[in-house]
């Protein structure tokens, strides 16, 4: 295992800076894809009755 110099660290704030960051992106990736009205207009239109009866 290699032990990195303290150069090459980071601080926890700018860990935690970094992962804010990614965290925002992912929220905004996801709402995009996940997006009620736009999932909604896509599915395709109820059949209708149950399929266990």
């Amino acid at each position: 295992m290699k032990r990195n110099s303290p150069q090459d660290q980071i601080t926890r704030k700018e860990a935690i800076k970094k992962m804010g960051k990614y965290a925002a992106l992912t929220a905004v990736g996801t709402f995009l894809i996940l997006n009620p009205k736009k999932a909604h207009a896509t599915s395709p239109p109820d059949p209708g009755g149950n399929p266990f009866d």
